[in-house]
């Protein structure tokens, strides 16, 4: 009887846990506001470890958002690099590389990065804020 009982809070134990679900990992649409009042030319954005996560976004101009992108998965960070005009002379600027292992990803949402070049004699830009729009309705 014993035994029977055993077995029975065993077979119990492990059929009445669940697993828990989880939010899908993506799409987000993402969108680039220029906070600076530079152009930026060649806007290449890196938003997960994946290589499909890898967009040209094109030009956004000064104190300008561009338009939504998709990408399959997106964190609060992105790699972001730009090609800025100032007086003649283009050069790149950059966020610089991200590890992105624990980082927790957005899911599926619209969001904006708001950048800016945040020192210029260093050619570097930093994400300023990310702002979450609204949850993504996919049909």
């Amino acid at each position: 009887m014993k035994k029977i009982i055993l077995i029975s809070l065993i077979f119990l134990a492990l059929f009445a846990c669940k697993k828990t679900k989880f939010e899908p990992e993506g799409p987000t649409d993402i969108r680039i506001r220029n906070l600076s009042d530079q152009d930026f030319t060649e806007v290449i954005v890196k938003t997960s470890e994946k290589n499909e996560d890898v967009d040209t976004l094109g030009i956004i101009n000064a104190n300008s958002t561009s338009d939504y992108f998709r990408f399959t998965k997106a964190y609060t960070k992105a790699e972001i690099s730009a090609k800025i005009d100032i007086d003649g002379i283009v050069s790149t600027y950059s966020t610089g590389s991200v590890d992105f292992t624990y980082l927790n990803y957005i899911g599926q949402d619209r969001i904006t990065f708001e950048v800016w070049i945040s020192k210029p004699t260093e050619k570097e830009l930093a994400i300023f804020n990310v702002i979450i729009e609204e949850p993504l309705v996919l049909k």
